[in-house]
């Protein structure tokens, strides 16, 4: 039986499996090295956060993404974007210098044992493990508008379905978000000779500024700091805090979360969207239907005002829901045995265990507890180092149980606070 079952193997999950090695755990790691980075961007596409601001975690700080790039004859260098196929190729350098053997197989089902977890992987095996880290990334919680959901997949995909966007060359599609994925997405189409346009419901898109030098007068760092989400007081603290973020209250943790660090373009894509993509600003999606040549979309303004159009394909750059109900791979008893906050997301304690002794969560699905720091690769350290610990911490002095009692696990984030 293994001490720790990491399912998970991009940023977070590598992350923490190399933290677990060095405490000298008896782990095993499961998943596709990058997955979400090599097969669900496409090619062309930048990192938006700051080189400096995208290691993956090791205990020494060894394996970083400037040292990566030294081997490759590239400079990672504050304000000048790292492409995302040498970040994909920097996660794998990683996982071969700082994590053991990756067993590339996917996990189909988790469930609690009274000895702790068994696992079942995609050709069946099962494996066995006293405590289980799920790092499972975003993509279990793509979310698409619900007019758009009854649509054929070849009318409507995400944004994170896409690695190669060729398929749409000649083609018009309209892209709907008004974040980074979207403004990007519509970029590479319009290079390529797509007829794209952006439907967004604000009405104006928001563009970050271009960072401030890294070197600058002490008064301009002191107003303004460098943190690995953007300057700022407000950024450094939920870049640098984590810990304490979890501290404030869960309404404001829910509303911070929702909000902070919203749908924005970085400002090396703006010329590029600015100068060839069409931007129709205020309009929601009100109804979609299949039509001869694609779809029609039905929006609606703020006002109420009413606008048709038709397109060949929808891609919904919307981003990601994290909720509990959507993580198909625990059992439902083990699922519904879990507190959740007020998002529905999984409740973690300080240690990112949830309300089930020895289950632990990383990545997007602890936003809600952790902060925005949790949206973005920055995070990693952070859940690696922290969560490493709470399960050492777990094997020393708790013996493994079995399923908490169903009121427990029906309780709000308040259950898990309690025991954290």
């Amino acid at each position: 039986m293994y001490d720790l079952l990491v399912v998970g193997a991009g940023p977070y999950g590598l992350s923490i499996a190399s933290h677990a090695a060095a405490a000298g755990l008896n782990l095993r790691v499961l998943g596709r090295p990058m997955a979400s980075w090599r097969d669900h961007m496409p090619r062309g596409m930048f990192l938006k956060s700051e080189p400096w601001a995208s290691n993956l975690a090791d205990p020494g700080g060894r394996w970083r993404l400037d040292t990566y790039c030294a081997t490759q004859g590239l400079t990672a260098r504050h304000a000048d974007p790292i492409p995302v196929a040498t970040f994909a190729a920097y996660g794998l350098w990683f996982a071969h210098h700082a994590v053991p053997r990756v067993d590339e197989r996917m996990v189909s089902r988790l469930t609690a044992r009274p000895a702790g977890f068994e696992a079942v992987t995609e050709d069946g095996e099962v494996l066995r493990a006293r405590t289980v880290a799920l790092a499972v990334g975003v993509m279990p919680f793509v979310e698409v508008p619900s007019p758009l959901r009854g649509l054929h997949p070849a009318l409507i995909s995400h944004s994170s379905h896409h690695s190669d966007l060729e398929r749409f060359r000649g083609r018009d599609v309209t892209v709907i978000g008004g974040g980074q994925a979207a403004l990007e997405t519509a970029a590479l189409l319009a290079e390529q000779g797509t007829r794209v346009r952006v439907l967004a419901r604000a009405d104006g898109l928001s563009w970050n500024d271009v960072p401030p030098p890294w070197q600058r007068p002490w008064w301009q760092s002191a107003r303004a700091p460098h943190s690995g989400l953007g300057c700022g007081w407000r950024n450094w603290f939920y870049a640098e805090r984590p810990g304490l973020f979890r501290h404030l209250p869960e309404p404001t943790r829910a509303r911070i979360t929702a909000t902070a660090l919203g749908p924005a373009g970085a400002w090396w894509v703006r010329d590029r969207v600015e100068q060839a993509v069409e931007v129709l600003l205020d309009r929601e999606v009100a109804s979609a239907r299949a039509v001869t040549g694609g779809v029609r979309l039905e929006t609606v303004s703020r006002t109420g005002e009413r606008y048709s159009l038709e397109t060949g394909h929808v891609i919904a750059a919307t981003g990601f829901r994290p909720t509990l109900n959507r993580l198909g791979l625990l059992s439902e008893e083990l699922r519904g045995s879990l507190a959740t906050a007020v998002d529905g997301s999984p409740a973690v304690g300080r240690d990112f265990e949830s309300s089930h002794p020895g289950l632990f969560m990383g990545g997007l699905v602890t936003a809600s507890a952790f902060g925005p720091a949790m949206r973005f690769v920055h995070g990693a350290t952070f859940t690696a180092t922290t969560l490493v610990r709470g399960v050492c911490r777990r094997l020393r002095t708790t013996p493994p149980v079995g399923r908490i009692p169903a009121a427990v696990g029906r309780g709000r984030a308040e259950a898990v606070r309690a025991d954290h």
